[in-house]
């Protein structure tokens, strides 16, 4: 018998798949190894169900976009999970992210956690200028409006170590007993408490509780080709294809509309901070390799 089914957990080469036959625990097809493609969760499989035999994946659906880490497949938005603070805010940790998830066509909304602690009104309006929808929490506030706005989605929270998505999904699904983790105040960052992605049903959809990273892990997320990043900054839109030089990099390049938008305070000065500093990366990378 086979049956559609979607991938909700992967541990240890078993996926935990939800079909209409209830939550199967499946082991995948080995030409997927010969083939370099790994099921995840987040993934529209089909699964073969036979008396007396561990149910098997056979194939993968169309994916509509993936994340190498966390491995999730399928995403309508993500969830960015920025702490106010314990740990600070990067920006550029934050740009880097975002920069990412739209060159793979995936919402970004942010979370601003620890409201209590300090205001993170003026952070936010750098991006709820730009267009990026933005809530605020703290112990103390209710999960509704985040609920509302996954509700029929397929979502990820995201964030830093420490920011406070175990604590958040517990508040969207009290039910649930996910482990929240103490800040290091040595480190200013949290240990790990979520340790493997995790889909869970929600109001129509699906919302994803993942690991949390440091800034060294962001890397595996994705990286985006040079020519390609100004697009990934929706600020830069407006002025995109009006520079005096087709192939401008937007950096120093003398006609260029993007820093002369800069220049005259239409994009934010730590957006475009951001930008260049993840192109210079990118363009040494790329004459590295």
């Amino acid at each position: 018998m086979k049956l559609e089914g979607k991938i909700l957990r992967a541990v240890g080469g078993i996926y935990y798949t939800e079909t209409s036959e209830g939550t199967l625990a499946c082991r995948a097809r080995g030409i997927f190894r010969s083939r370099q493609m790994s099921p995840c969760a987040g993934d529209t499989v089909t699964v073969i169900k036979e008396d007396n035999a561990e149910p098997l994946i056979d194939s993968i659906g169309e994916r509509r976009n993936l994340l190498i880490r966390p491995p999730l497949a399928n995403l309508d938005a993500v969830l960015l999970v920025v702490s106010s603070c314990e740990p600070a805010p990067n920006a550029y940790v934050i740009d880097k992210l975002i920069s990412i998830f739209e060159s793979k066509d995936i919402e970004t909304v942010l979370i601003f956690t620890k409201t209590d602690m300090l205001d993170s009104k003026e952070l936010a309006a750098v991006y709820e200028n730009a267009g990026y929808k933005c809530f605020f929490t703290s112990p103390d506030t209710d999960a509704g409006e985040i609920r509302e706005y996954a509700a029929g989605k397929i979502t990820a929270l995201i964030g830093n170590s420490g920011v406070g998505k175990s604590s958040l999904i517990n508040r969207i699904f009290p039910e649930l007993c996910t482990e929240t983790g103490e800040i290091s105040k040595k480190l200013g960052r949290g240990r790990h408490t979520t340790r493997e992605v995790c889909l869970h049903p929600l109001d129509g959809g699906y919302i994803a509780d993942t690991p949390g990273f440091s800034t060294v892990d962001i890397e595996k997320y994705g990286r985006i080709p040079k020519e390609q990043l100004a697009a990934c900054f929706i600020e830069f839109e407006p002025y995109i294809g009006k520079c005096r030089f087709a192939d401008c990099a937007h950096l120093k390049e003398s006609g260029c509309a993007v820093t002369e938008a800069l220049a005259a305070g239409k994009i934010p000065a730590s957006r475009y901070e951001s930008y260049s500093r993840i192109y210079t990366e990118t363009a040494a990378l790329e004459k590295k390799y």
